[in-house]
C-alpha cells in the first residue's frame, strides 16, 4: 500500500478557538474534531503523515490555533510532518513578524482563503508582495478560490512566479452542477504555470447530497490529471469537511481507485512524493 501524506488535515478544538463559519452546518457546527479522531478513522489506511491545514478560525484566533497544533506536532506519534497556517497577506504591517513566529512553530506553507473575502484583495501590491515573501522564506502558499474566482489565481501566480502555489480542491468545480466549463479553461490556464500545484482534495464535498461516487467525480479528476500530471499534483483529505460527502474513509477507497489506474511512479507522486518537495519536507 502506497503511503498517503495528507496534506489538508484540519483540526478542529472548539475550546481553543472559535469556527463562525461552520454555522448552519450541521455536519460540522458546534462539534469537535481532534488529532485522536482523525487517527482513529484513518487507521490501517496508509498514512504516512500530515500536514496541519489552517481551520478559518475567528479572526482573533490564529495564532492560539496554531500555538495549539504546533504543540500536538511536537509529539512524534502525533504524524504531523508540519503546519500549513492562516496568515493575511494583505495587511503589511504585522505580516513579516507572523511569518517569521509561524516558520518557528513548525509553518512549511500558508493560507488565505479567498472566496470569503473581496475578490480584488489578491490583486493588491501588498498581497503579492507578501506572497513573494513567503515564497523567500522557503514556504508554499495554497490557493483556496471559487471556481469563478480561478482568473484571479492565474493572475496570482503569474505575479509571484518565484513562490510555489498550491491549488486547493483542484479549484472548486461546481461538480453537482456540471460546471466542467468554463472550469475546464482556467485550469488549463493554470497548468501552464510552473509554479502551481494542483491539490486532489474536496471533492467529494462539491458533489449534489448523497451523489458523491467515483464516476461524479471522475470527469474533473481526469482533467487534473491531464493538465498538471501526477508530477504535479498531491493529495489532501479535507478532513472534516469531506463529512459533508460520505466522510474520509471514502474520499481514501476512491483515491486509492484513482491511484491504481496509474503507474507506481505517477501514483507515488500524488500520494506524497509532490507533497514532500512542495513543502519541503524533511
Amino acid at each position: 500500500m502506497i503511503e498517503l501524506i495528507d496534506t489538508h488535515q484540519h483540526l478542529v478544538y472548539p475550546e481553543v478557538a472559535g469556527y463562525g463559519w461552520t454555522s448552519g452546518i450541521p455536519a460540522l457546527e458546534g462539534q469537535a474534531f481532534t488529532l485522536e479522531d482523525y487517527q482513529a478513522l484513518t487507521a490501517g489506511l496508509g498514512i504516512g503523515g500530515s500536514l496541519f491545514m489552517e481551520t478559518a478560525v475567528d479572526e482573533g484566533d490564529i495564532r492560539v490555533e496554531t500555538a495549539h497544533v504546533a504543540a500536538l506536532a511536537r509529539d512524534p506519534a502525533s504524524g504531523i510532518r508540519g503546519l500549513i497556517v492562516s496568515a493575511r497577506p494583505e495587511e503589511d504591517d504585522c505580516f513579516a513578524e507572523w511569518l517569521d513566529e509561524a516558520v518557528e512553530m513548525g509553518a512549511v506553507g500558508v493560507r488565505r482563503v479567498l472566496h470569503v473575502v473581496d475578490d480584488a484583495l489578491s490583486t493588491s501590491d501588498v498581497f503579492r508582495a507578501n506572497v513573494r515573501r513567503i515564497g523567500a522564506a522557503g514556504l508554499a502558499f495554497d490557493i483556496c478560490v471559487l471556481a469563478r474566482q480561478l482568473p484571479l489565481a492565474v493572475e496570482l501566480a503569474k505575479a509571484c512566479p518565484d513562490t510555489r502555489l498550491v491549488l486547493d480542491h483542484c479549484g472548486v468545480p461546481d461538480i453537482a452542477g456540471g460546471g466542467l466549463d468554463p472550469w475546464r479553461d482556467v485550469i488549463s490556464a493554470l497548468a501552464e504555470l510552473p509554479n502551481v500545484t494542483c491539490k486532489l482534495s474536496g471533492l467529494p464535498a462539491y458533489c449534489a447530497p448523497g451523489a458523491a461516487t467515483y464516476e461524479a467525480i471522475e470527469p474533473y479528476v481526469a482533467h487534473v490529471l491531464d493538465r498538471f500530471g501526477p508530477a504535479r499534483m498531491l493529495w489532501g483529505s479535507d478532513w472534516p469537511v469531506v463529512n459533508l460527502a460520505r466522510g474520509v474513509q471514502d474520499w481514501i477507497a476512491a483515491t486509492r481507485r484513482i491511484l491504481d489506474g496509474l503507474s507506481q511512479d505517477e501514483a507515488c507522486a500524488i500520494a506524497n512524493g509532490t507533497a514532500t518537495s512542495v513543502y519541503r519536507l524533511g
